[in-house]
């Protein structure tokens, strides 16, 4: 009589070597990663990131308070800091590049854990101003670093520009990722070209006086 052959031992997380530190913690957040993009934010349990991650639950709560803070970690780790904007050599380029490279990796499992962050941060004002100082940190010295290439080029004044001039983009993709999901491509250059471009390069006075008399 032949034996009935058991579980597989290489699927039960308790049969494989321990990992620990920092190891453990990138495959938690991998797992994060996998599962939003195949059940999404909503549908996510604590439980089966420990399963996929082979790890227990004990382990995740002692690193996280709960399922809010691992996804955001997650994100965190999935959407690193660009450590430089794209440099093509006017303004108008750099934005639609850095824009671009925005929207590419909301588009994946990450964004799906941001949307419903952004979901969860309307009823949460703490959350959400968590949420926002992350973005704007990020995206202010981004935009910075690209204003200030356009005024050693001669493109614009960069002494006169305003944080909220400079925060004008990034906020409004991350609305239009909120409440349409994937930003096209024609909306990045709708968004820098209709706002951003005339916002960082307003006319004077007198090109407006001359733009009427053409």
């Amino acid at each position: 009589m032949t034996a009935t052959a058991g579980p597989d031992p290489a699927a039960d997380h308790r049969t494989r070597p321990r990992r620990r530190g920092a190891v453990l913690h990138t495959a938690i957040l991998e797992a994060v990663l996998a599962e939003l993009g195949e059940v999404g934010y909503a549908q996510l349990s604590v439980e089966r990131v420990a399963e996929r991650a082979g790890a227990s639950k004990a382990s995740l709560y002692r690193r996280w308070p709960g399922k809010t803070e691992l996804v955001m970690d997650a994100v965190y780790h999935a959407l690193p800091d660009m450590q430089a904007p794209p440099d093509t050599g006017t303004l108008r380029g750099d934005l639609l590049a850095m824009f671009r490279i925005v929207a590419r990796q909301l588009a994946g499992a990450a964004g799906q854990g941001l949307r419903g962050l952004l979901s969860d941060a309307l009823r949460d004002e703490g959350r959400a101003m968590q949420i926002r100082d992350y973005a704007r940190g990020s995206s202010q010295r981004l935009v910075e670093e690209l204003v200030r290439r356009a005024g050693e080029r001669g493109e614009l004044d960069a002494a006169a520009t305003t944080p909220r001039q400079m925060e004008a983009g990034h906020a409004m993709l991350r609305y239009h990722f909120l409440v349409n999901g994937t930003i096209p491509d024609a909306t990045i250059v709708e968004i820098v070209d209709e706002v951003v471009l005339p916002l960082l390069r307003p006319r004077s006075a007198g090109e407006d006086d001359l733009r009427e008399l053409g």
